[in-house]
């Protein structure tokens, strides 16, 4: 059985390595397009853990979301461009993993009772 915790929780530190990776991106390559997506993906991700806390219902479904959607993109660009495991194998990884928590939660998740 899994808290709502563990799932802010997975948020925030994905969050945080999102927010991390395009910072890296910026710094090593002078990619203004990873920064950019790296920011917006922490931003999604910061929603989603903001409307978890708050208890609305829809952050946790938001933040499945993204890491599935970011898991297709992560994985689509690791097996494109040549199977480099960082970050893309990383990151493909690391989503999949939050993806899994989350759905963990909401499925351990019991309605209040009426």
């Amino acid at each position: 059985m899994l808290s709502p915790f563990v799932g802010q929780v997975a948020l925030g530190v994905y969050a945080a390595l999102l927010a991390a990776g395009g910072l890296m991106g910026f710094l090593k390559a002078k990619s203004r397009p990873s920064l950019i997506a790296g920011l917006v993906s922490a931003f999604a991700a910061i929603i989603a853990l903001i409307l978890t806390a708050s208890g609305v219902a829809f952050g946790f479904p938001l933040g499945l979301a993204l890491a599935v959607f970011l898991f297709v993109f992560f994985g689509y660009r690791f097996a494109a461009k040549g199977r480099k495991f960082m970050p893309n194998g990383m990151m493909a990884v690391v989503s999949l993993i939050v993806a899994a928590l989350l759905v963990a939660v909401m499925l351990d998740i019991t309605p209040p009772a009426a």
